[in-house]
Protein backbone atom coordinates (compact mmCIF):
# COMPACT_ATOMS: atom_id res chain seq x y z
CA UNK A 1 0.00 0.00 0.00
CA UNK A 2 1.25 3.26 -0.87
CA UNK A 3 1.81 5.61 1.96
CA UNK A 4 0.69 9.21 1.47
CA UNK A 5 1.13 12.74 2.60
CA UNK A 6 -1.94 12.56 4.61
CA UNK A 7 -1.16 9.10 6.19
CA UNK A 8 2.02 10.39 7.29
CA UNK A 9 0.63 13.63 8.99
CA UNK A 10 -2.18 11.59 10.54
CA UNK A 11 0.18 9.44 12.36
CA UNK A 12 2.45 12.29 13.20
CA UNK A 13 -0.68 14.09 15.16
CA UNK A 14 -1.43 10.92 16.53
CA UNK A 15 1.97 10.17 18.07
CA UNK A 16 3.60 13.32 17.82
CA UNK A 17 6.75 11.78 16.42
CA UNK A 18 8.91 13.22 13.78
CA UNK A 19 8.11 13.34 10.19
CA UNK A 20 10.60 10.93 8.94
CA UNK A 21 9.85 8.43 11.37
CA UNK A 22 6.00 8.44 10.92
CA UNK A 23 6.80 7.99 7.22
CA UNK A 24 9.49 4.91 7.84
CA UNK A 25 6.95 3.47 10.61
CA UNK A 26 3.70 3.24 7.94
CA UNK A 27 6.54 2.07 5.12
CA UNK A 28 7.64 -0.78 7.53
CA UNK A 29 3.87 -1.72 7.89
CA UNK A 30 2.53 -1.28 4.51
CA UNK A 31 0.43 1.87 5.10
CA UNK A 32 -1.00 -0.09 8.23
CA UNK A 33 -1.89 3.36 10.65
CA UNK A 34 -2.52 0.61 14.19
CA UNK A 35 0.69 -1.21 13.10
CA UNK A 36 2.46 2.20 12.64
CA UNK A 37 1.16 3.15 15.84
CA UNK A 38 2.79 0.26 17.75
CA UNK A 39 6.08 0.19 15.64
CA UNK A 40 6.47 3.95 17.41
CA UNK A 41 5.68 3.08 20.42
CA UNK A 42 8.22 0.08 20.56
CA UNK A 43 10.58 2.46 18.90
CA UNK A 44 10.19 4.88 21.72
CA UNK A 45 8.94 7.63 19.19
CA UNK A 46 5.37 8.48 20.65
CA UNK A 47 6.64 9.55 23.96
CA UNK A 48 5.72 13.19 22.63
CA UNK A 49 2.10 13.08 22.01
CA UNK A 50 1.29 11.83 25.90
CA UNK A 51 3.44 15.45 27.01
CA UNK A 52 1.26 17.30 24.49
CA UNK A 53 -1.01 18.79 27.20
CA UNK A 54 1.39 19.38 29.57
CA UNK A 55 2.11 22.98 30.79
CA UNK A 56 5.58 24.47 29.46
CA UNK A 57 5.89 27.53 31.68
CA UNK A 58 9.39 27.04 32.48
CA UNK A 59 12.19 26.98 29.89
CA UNK A 60 14.61 30.25 28.68
CA UNK A 61 14.80 33.54 26.84
CA UNK A 62 17.52 33.90 24.83
CA UNK A 63 19.49 36.71 22.63
CA UNK A 64 21.50 35.78 19.41
CA UNK A 65 23.33 38.98 17.69
CA UNK A 66 25.11 38.62 14.55
CA UNK A 67 26.26 41.55 12.57
CA UNK A 68 23.65 43.73 12.33
CA UNK A 69 21.05 41.61 12.79
CA UNK A 70 19.67 40.09 16.11
CA UNK A 71 17.06 37.90 17.33
CA UNK A 72 15.45 37.30 21.00
CA UNK A 73 13.20 34.21 21.69
CA UNK A 74 11.53 31.96 24.62
CA UNK A 75 11.55 28.17 24.26
CA UNK A 76 9.38 26.86 26.91
CA UNK A 77 10.14 23.13 28.78
CA UNK A 78 8.04 21.81 31.94
CA UNK A 79 10.55 22.24 34.79
CA UNK A 80 13.37 24.63 35.76
CA UNK A 81 15.67 21.85 36.06
CA UNK A 82 15.30 20.56 32.74
CA UNK A 83 15.97 24.22 30.91
CA UNK A 84 19.83 23.71 32.57
CA UNK A 85 20.04 20.26 30.74
CA UNK A 86 22.90 20.88 27.89
CA UNK A 87 20.96 19.15 25.12
CA UNK A 88 17.83 21.51 25.79
CA UNK A 89 20.66 24.34 26.28
CA UNK A 90 22.06 22.85 22.37
CA UNK A 91 18.53 22.86 21.13
CA UNK A 92 18.05 26.48 22.55
CA UNK A 93 21.16 27.67 20.69
CA UNK A 94 21.01 25.96 17.43
CA UNK A 95 17.24 27.14 17.07
CA UNK A 96 18.41 30.30 18.20
CA UNK A 97 21.04 30.61 14.96
CA UNK A 98 18.83 28.94 12.99
CA UNK A 99 15.77 31.71 13.23
CA UNK A 100 18.27 34.61 12.45
CA UNK A 101 19.66 32.31 9.50
CA UNK A 102 16.31 31.83 7.81
CA UNK A 103 14.25 34.77 9.22
CA UNK A 104 10.47 33.13 9.11
CA UNK A 105 8.10 35.63 9.55
CA UNK A 106 5.93 33.46 13.08
CA UNK A 107 6.27 30.78 14.99
CA UNK A 108 4.50 28.98 12.27
CA UNK A 109 6.65 29.59 9.60
CA UNK A 110 9.80 28.77 11.79
CA UNK A 111 8.18 25.43 12.70
CA UNK A 112 7.74 24.59 9.10
CA UNK A 113 11.40 25.33 8.02
CA UNK A 114 14.27 23.19 7.43
CA UNK A 115 17.14 23.19 9.70
CA UNK A 116 21.04 22.74 8.38
CA UNK A 117 20.89 19.30 10.16
CA UNK A 118 18.11 18.28 7.35
CA UNK A 119 15.81 18.07 10.09
CA UNK A 120 12.61 20.34 9.97
CA UNK A 121 12.68 22.54 13.22
CA UNK A 122 9.09 20.50 14.60
CA UNK A 123 10.59 17.28 14.06
CA UNK A 124 13.72 18.45 15.78
CA UNK A 125 11.74 19.53 18.40
CA UNK A 126 9.93 16.75 18.89
CA UNK A 127 12.71 14.16 19.03
CA UNK A 128 13.94 15.99 21.86
CA UNK A 129 11.00 15.81 23.75
CA UNK A 130 11.52 12.03 23.32
CA UNK A 131 15.17 12.11 24.65
CA UNK A 132 14.37 14.68 27.47
CA UNK A 133 11.28 13.73 28.33
CA UNK A 134 9.23 17.21 28.57
CA UNK A 135 7.26 19.14 26.57
CA UNK A 136 9.16 21.69 25.31
CA UNK A 137 7.85 24.56 22.58
CA UNK A 138 9.08 27.33 20.65
CA UNK A 139 6.65 30.02 22.14
CA UNK A 140 8.08 33.14 19.99
CA UNK A 141 10.68 35.35 18.73
CA UNK A 142 11.33 38.54 17.19
CA UNK A 143 14.21 39.34 15.05
CA UNK A 144 15.58 43.02 14.49
CA UNK A 145 17.92 44.57 12.03
CA UNK A 146 19.82 47.91 12.89
CA UNK A 147 22.92 50.24 10.92
CA UNK A 148 26.31 50.03 11.26
CA UNK A 149 25.33 53.21 12.87
CA UNK A 150 23.34 51.96 15.48
CA UNK A 151 23.88 49.46 19.05
CA UNK A 152 22.38 46.51 19.94
CA UNK A 153 22.19 45.93 23.54
CA UNK A 154 21.54 42.46 24.87
CA UNK A 155 21.01 41.36 28.31
CA UNK A 156 20.17 37.83 29.76
CA UNK A 157 19.36 37.97 33.40
CA UNK A 158 19.06 35.45 36.02
CA UNK A 159 20.40 32.88 33.38
CA UNK A 160 17.85 33.79 30.79
CA UNK A 161 14.85 33.87 33.08
CA UNK A 162 14.41 37.72 31.66
CA UNK A 163 16.34 39.18 28.03
CA UNK A 164 16.18 42.38 26.90
CA UNK A 165 17.45 43.81 23.61
CA UNK A 166 17.32 47.59 22.68
CA UNK A 167 18.39 49.26 19.63
CA UNK A 168 20.10 52.38 20.31
CA UNK A 169 20.25 54.35 16.70
CA UNK A 170 22.98 56.93 15.75
CA UNK A 171 25.12 55.89 18.55
CA UNK A 172 27.78 52.40 18.29
CA UNK A 173 28.12 51.92 22.63
CA UNK A 174 26.88 48.33 22.72
CA UNK A 175 27.91 49.18 26.54
CA UNK A 176 25.23 52.06 26.85
CA UNK A 177 23.02 49.66 24.85
CA UNK A 178 23.34 47.24 27.29
CA UNK A 179 23.11 49.12 30.46
CA UNK A 180 19.78 50.28 29.08
CA UNK A 181 19.04 46.65 28.44
CA UNK A 182 19.90 46.13 32.29
CA UNK A 183 17.57 48.54 33.32
CA UNK A 184 14.80 47.39 31.21
CA UNK A 185 15.10 44.15 32.91
CA UNK A 186 14.85 45.79 36.43
CA UNK A 187 12.69 47.97 36.05
CA UNK A 188 9.77 46.58 33.44
CA UNK A 189 8.80 49.65 31.84
CA UNK A 190 5.85 49.26 29.20
CA UNK A 191 6.98 52.22 26.53
CA UNK A 192 10.00 53.83 25.58
CA UNK A 193 8.25 57.77 25.65
CA UNK A 194 4.97 59.24 25.87
CA UNK A 195 4.23 59.47 22.45
CA UNK A 196 3.40 55.91 22.56
CA UNK A 197 0.50 55.59 24.51
CA UNK A 198 -2.34 55.81 22.76
CA UNK A 199 -5.24 58.32 23.74
CA UNK A 200 -7.41 55.20 24.78
CA UNK A 201 -4.94 54.32 26.97
CA UNK A 202 -4.79 57.99 28.90
CA UNK A 203 -8.84 58.60 29.01
CA UNK A 204 -8.91 55.08 30.62
CA UNK A 205 -6.38 55.78 33.41
CA UNK A 206 -7.25 59.44 33.37
CA UNK A 207 -10.91 57.80 34.14
CA UNK A 208 -9.70 55.96 36.80
CA UNK A 209 -7.48 58.39 38.24
CA UNK A 210 -10.29 60.95 38.83
CA UNK A 211 -13.17 58.23 40.85
CA UNK A 212 -9.80 57.87 42.92
CA UNK A 213 -9.62 61.62 43.81
CA UNK A 214 -13.76 62.04 44.05
CA UNK A 215 -14.10 58.70 46.46
CA UNK A 216 -11.24 60.44 48.53
CA UNK A 217 -12.97 63.58 49.30
CA UNK A 218 -11.35 65.68 47.06
CA UNK A 219 -13.44 68.76 46.31
CA UNK A 220 -14.66 68.89 42.40
CA UNK A 221 -12.40 72.50 41.60
CA UNK A 222 -9.51 70.78 42.17
CA UNK A 223 -9.53 66.91 41.12
CA UNK A 224 -9.06 67.74 37.34
CA UNK A 225 -5.57 69.47 38.08
CA UNK A 226 -4.82 66.78 40.40
CA UNK A 227 -5.88 63.98 37.96
CA UNK A 228 -3.27 65.39 35.71
CA UNK A 229 -0.44 66.20 37.95
CA UNK A 230 -1.20 62.24 38.98
CA UNK A 231 -1.49 61.16 35.11
CA UNK A 232 1.82 62.88 34.34
CA UNK A 233 3.69 61.02 37.29
CA UNK A 234 1.90 57.51 35.98
CA UNK A 235 3.33 57.67 33.21
CA UNK A 236 6.63 58.80 33.77
CA UNK A 237 6.66 55.43 35.92
CA UNK A 238 6.09 53.40 32.89
CA UNK A 239 8.01 55.13 29.89
CA UNK A 240 11.64 54.02 30.32
CA UNK A 241 13.25 57.10 29.37
CA UNK A 242 11.36 59.28 32.06
CA UNK A 243 12.81 56.72 34.74
CA UNK A 244 15.43 57.06 37.16
CA UNK A 245 18.33 54.80 35.94
CA UNK A 246 19.43 51.99 37.93
CA UNK A 247 22.82 52.86 37.42
CA UNK A 248 22.68 56.17 38.76
CA UNK A 249 19.46 57.17 40.06
CA UNK A 250 20.33 61.18 39.89
CA UNK A 251 19.90 60.83 35.69
CA UNK A 252 16.86 59.95 34.21
CA UNK A 253 17.33 57.32 31.12
CA UNK A 254 16.89 59.70 28.72
CA UNK A 255 19.65 61.62 29.99
CA UNK A 256 21.77 58.97 30.04
CA UNK A 257 20.80 57.46 26.35
CA UNK A 258 21.46 61.54 25.08
CA UNK A 259 24.97 61.42 26.57
CA UNK A 260 25.78 58.78 24.12
CA UNK A 261 24.61 60.35 21.18
CA UNK A 262 21.98 58.29 20.09
CA UNK A 263 18.36 57.50 20.66
CA UNK A 264 16.34 54.62 21.87
CA UNK A 265 14.45 53.36 18.85
CA UNK A 266 12.57 50.76 20.82
CA UNK A 267 13.07 47.63 23.06
CA UNK A 268 11.96 43.76 23.45
CA UNK A 269 11.65 41.92 27.18
CA UNK A 270 10.99 38.59 27.63
CA UNK A 271 10.32 36.77 30.58
CA UNK A 272 10.08 32.76 31.00
CA UNK A 273 6.22 32.20 31.03
CA UNK A 274 4.97 35.50 31.07
CA UNK A 275 1.19 35.26 30.28
CA UNK A 276 0.94 31.36 30.76
CA UNK A 277 -1.32 29.98 33.36
CA UNK A 278 0.76 27.67 35.76
CA UNK A 279 -0.95 24.70 36.68
CA UNK A 280 -1.25 24.49 40.65
CA UNK A 281 -0.99 21.71 41.63
CA UNK A 282 -1.85 20.52 45.08
CA UNK A 283 0.87 17.87 46.95
CA UNK A 284 -1.44 16.48 49.38
CA UNK A 285 -4.04 15.70 47.13
CA UNK A 286 -1.90 13.92 45.18
CA UNK A 287 -0.49 11.84 47.58
CA UNK A 288 -4.03 10.78 48.88
CA UNK A 289 -5.04 10.60 45.33
CA UNK A 290 -2.18 7.93 44.86
CA UNK A 291 -3.33 6.08 48.35
CA UNK A 292 -6.74 6.03 47.53
CA UNK A 293 -6.13 4.33 44.47
CA UNK A 294 -4.33 1.56 46.46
Amino acid sequence: MAVTAQMVKELREKTGAGMMDCKKALTEVNGDMDAALDFLREKGLSSAAKKADRIAAEGTTTIEVSGNEAVILEINAETDFVAKNEGFQTLVKEISEHLLTTKPANVEEALASTMTNGLVVADYISNAIAKIGEKISLRRFEIRTKTDNDAFGAYLHMGGRISVLTVLEGSTDDEAAKDVAMHIAAMNPKYVSHDQISEEEVEHERKILTEQALNEGKPENIVAKMVEGRLRKYFEEICVLDQPFVKNSDQKVGEFVTSTGGKLAEFIRYEVGEGIEKREDNFADEVMSQVNKG
